[in-house]
């Protein structure tokens, strides 16, 4: 019941930030695409840029600050390998972001937040 929770509250989480990111001027390209090596929860695109989503969400704000770190970036990172070139096109940039969400806060969207 507990994993069935979770769950809801993070496809919730993936449905606010595609909110929010449309109101940012981003066309959603795909939602929840699941790679060998992962899955990539928003990819969006605002102009010549394609941007790779990890959405997380957490009940508490102050738990935001520890919701991502250099192990599951590398994991998104590894999933937007394998699909890149499905959704970017030649002269295109793309970019892995993270959104961040919690109950009576703003998104906190990190813009290029994977640096190999």
């Amino acid at each position: 019941m507990k994993r069935q929770q979770a769950e809801k509250h993070g496809r919730d989480g993936e449905t606010r930030a595609a909110l929010w990111l449309q109101a940012k001027g981003w066309r959603i390209l795909a939602r929840r695409v699941k790679t060998p090596r992962g899955e990539i929860d928003l990819i969006v695109k605002r102009g010549a840029l394609i941007a790779f989503v990890e959405v997380k969400w957490r009940r508490n704000k102050t738990d935001l600050d520890h919701a991502i770190d250099a192990y599951r970036l590398q994991r998104v990172a590894g999933a937007v390998e394998c699909v890149a070139h499905e959704y970017a096109q030649d002269g295109e940039d793309i970019r892995v972001d993270v959104i961040l969400l919690a109950p009576g806060t703003l998104p906190r969207h990190i813009p290029n937040a994977w640096q190999p």
